[in-house]
């Protein structure tokens, strides 16, 4: 599909489903070819984890993580 730069800006949708649909369209400022735009083979979408399903490490907190500051701690993050 050849279109003019007036063209796709004005019909940018319909455009847009031609590439959507597996059509190159060759941009045109005039006559002179600017760019083609050719639509992406991509993979299919990997699917989504069900609800409730572990898709990683679970995290594992110490102790220590949940301690009081000392004050060097709460100077180094600005709290005194």
């Amino acid at each position: 599909m050849d279109v003019t730069l007036d063209y796709a800006e004005t019909h940018f949708s319909q455009v847009l489903h031609q590439i959507a649909q597996g059509e190159d369209v060759l941009l045109r400022q005039g006559t002179v070819a600017i760019t083609r735009i050719v639509p992406v083979k991509s993979p299919s979408p990997l699917p989504r984890p069900r609800v409730g399903e572990r898709n990683s490490a679970p995290v594992h907190w110490s102790a220590e993580s949940f301690s009081s500051l000392d004050e060097a701690g709460m100077q180094e993050f600005g709290l005194r």
